[in-house]
């Protein structure tokens, strides 16, 4: 079964913090430049105005109509100024200091600094000029002389404000990646002070898993919480350390005890076969001394059964195989009570433990003998990765309502024969879970009722 996979804490806080910073640096960043940037023009065509209204404060009326005058005036202008234009009351420029637009109408609505200077409103503005093909930046003041004679307007090139702006621009993203980049630094810091202890619980926790079950957390680097969730985990994991000690000794006292009364009625069955003389007491002693094997056979996998469940190994088992000893030792027992057993399919390879394979088989063997005598048949294969084993029966069938609580323990149905303890079906489910599987309950094509238990594929 594949897992989606998940990122890790310490990626997540990464990640989290990173976009807060982000979004701080944004929220900051971006109306700060935008106010430097109007500080900038503003200042810009401030500094430019006042060009202008000082040089129409040195003009006056007497030098409206003087070239000569109006030429030292502009030339006291600024380097930056890179040209003076000087109307008269009408608009007509009367100096032009480039030579390029003496005589020309400029109050035609297609200079608006030059139309609202002689109103008597001093102004300026960036535009694109055609001509440069750039930004300018026009300023243009009235002339007054008692009352208003002209207009004056200045040019400079508006490249000096983009650049400040770009300037600007530059300057706050720079030390905004810096502060982002010195954030996600501390960020990766603080998400890996938090997530180690939990890293070094999550191994403990896969070691113990693992059936390494001396596996301890000890003493972790982390908050109040963290010290009390790995002193929790080291108690569980000494208590689990405990209850399997406890249960493997269990395991080998009981195994070790049990042999001594097995080697005795095989001894006694083994003397009854060789003394008895009647052929029925014969074949029933043989019975029992293959079920005293069998026993012992269990009895000596019992120790083995206990480490694969300490370790959560699973070795391979040929589930046709398994399904034809079943049939072998329960034959004899389903007969007298009207059943008959059959075995077919393929040889399908399980990953699971035979002793728990056969506990499956035996229990729902019993099941079916017990409450639908008649044919049964267990059948096994292999589907799309996965090896299963079926038992089907011909008789009356689980009802709908109660097949999905007859897997839990003690349950009965309400129509089932007195007798039972509702732990077979139960017991083949947890088995089947131990090692991946599943147990499923579905009516029979004919009739009947049929249990499916599957396992991960391990080949045929």
């Amino acid at each position: 079964m594949s897992k989606r996979r998940r990122s890790s804490l310490r990626s997540r806080l990464v990640w989290s913090i990173t976009y807060i910073l982000l979004a701080v640096i944004v929220a900051l960043a971006i109306p700060l430049a935008i106010n430097l940037s109007r500080r900038g023009t503003s200042e810009l065509a401030s500094d430019t105005l006042i060009t202008a209204q000082t040089l129409a404060a040195y003009i006056g009326a007497e030098n409206v109509d003087n070239p000569e005058a109006l030429a030292r005036i502009a030339q006291a202008a600024p380097a930056s100024i890179e040209r003076v234009i000087v109307t008269d009351l009408n608009g007509i420029v009367v100096y032009d200091s480039t030579g390029e637009s003496t005589g020309e109408n400029f109050a035609n609505g297609l200079r608006p600094e030059i139309d609202a200077a002689l109103r008597g409103d001093p102004n300026a503005e960036i535009r694109y000029s055609q001509d440069d093909a750039r930004n300018n930046l026009y300023a243009a003041a009235p002339i007054i002389d008692e009352q208003p004679v002209g207009a004056i307007r200045v040019t400079r090139d508006a490249q000096e404000l983009t650049d400040r702006v770009h300037g600007t621009w530059i300057a706050l993203a720079l030390v905004g990646a810096a502060g982002l980049l010195a954030g996600i630094v501390i960020a990766y810091g603080l998400a890996s002070s938090l997530s180690k202890p939990l890293q070094q619980l999550a191994e403990a926790a896969h070691d113990l898993g693992e059936g390494d079950l001396s596996s301890r957390v000890g003493d972790i680097e982390g908050s109040s919480e963290v010290h009390e969730l790995a002193g929790t985990f080291d108690e569980m994991a000494g208590r689990l350390e405990r209850t399997v000690r406890s249960q493997r000794e269990f395991v080998a006292n009981a195994s070790h005890q049990l042999r001594t009364p097995l080697t005795g009625m095989k001894l006694r069955l083994e003397s009854m076969l060789e003394t008895t003389k009647d052929p029925g007491l014969h074949h029933q002693l043989e019975a029992a001394d293959a079920e005293v094997d069998r026993l012992s056979q269990i009895v000596d996998r019992l120790l083995v059964m206990a480490r694969h469940i300490e370790e959560g190994a699973a070795s391979r088992v040929a589930l046709g195989e398994a399904a034809a000893e079943a049939v072998t030792r329960w034959s004899e027992r389903a007969e007298p009570l009207g059943c008959s057993l059959t075995s077919r399919g393929d040889r399908g390879t399980a990953h699971a433990d035979p002793t728990d394979v056969d506990q499956i088989l035996d229990n729902l063997l019993d099941n079916a003998i017990a409450y639908a005598p008649g044919p049964i048949e267990i059948s096994s294969g292999v589907t799309q990765g996965r090896a299963w084993v079926s038992v089907r029966d011909h008789g009356p069938g689980i009802p709908v309502e109660d097949r999905a609580s007859v897997t839990e323990r003690f349950y009965r149905g309400s129509g089932a024969p007195p007798g039972g303890s509702g732990l077979g079906l139960a017991i083949a489910r947890e088995l089947a879970e131990r090692w991946g599987g599943s147990l499923l309950i579905t009516d029979a094509a004919a009739g009947g009722t049929e249990v499916t238990v599957s396992f991960p594929g391990a080949g045929t």
